[in-house]
């Protein structure tokens, strides 16, 4: 299987950003309106500052440039997660567990897309979600999105 675009660069980078005493989230290349833009997400335990932010650009623009893993333009972006940060990797489910989640699922179950509760378990396939006394059990398949739901708990 072919690696997508998101996937090349993350593997291209990951050791120069970890090398900025941060860690590499996710990367996302996504087309918004006319413009492409690579995301590059970073995200420390202190937080990341705007400092934090330009140090990674300026050190992963070059290896970008002289790799030229992307045929098209696209503006360069690198970013924190933010509070409802997106659970979109295996070790992300993984560094999660016990937290609060919400999950949008692209087709309703028993007429409901939205679910909350605490993160009990995540992998390739499937994600449980604790929510009172019952677990629920998503296929990851099923899932448009997985986020942190600090704000709402």
């Amino acid at each position: 299987m072919a690696l997508s675009v998101a996937d090349k660069v993350f593997a291209l980078v990951k050791d120069t950003v970890e090398g900025q005493n941060v860690t590499l989230w996710d990367v996302r290349f996504v087309k918004e309106g006319a413009s492409w833009y690579l995301r590059v997400i970073i995200d420390s335990e202190n937080g990341i500052s705007i400092d934090d932010c330009t140090n990674v650009h300026h050190a992963i623009d070059p290896i970008l440039d002289e790799a030229d893993p992307i045929d098209k333009s696209y503006y360069l972006e690198v970013c924190s997660p933010g509070l409802e940060r997106e659970l979109t990797r295996d070790e992300h489910f993984t560094k999660m567990a016990s937290q609060k989640v919400k999950i949008k699922l692209y087709k309703a179950r028993d007429g409901v897309k939205e679910f909350a509760g605490t993160l009990k378990f995540g992998d390739k396939e499937k994600v449980v979600l604790e929510n009172g006394d019952n677990d629920s059990e998503f296929l990851r398949s099923e899932i448009s999105f997985c986020k942190l739901d600090d704000i709402n708990f």
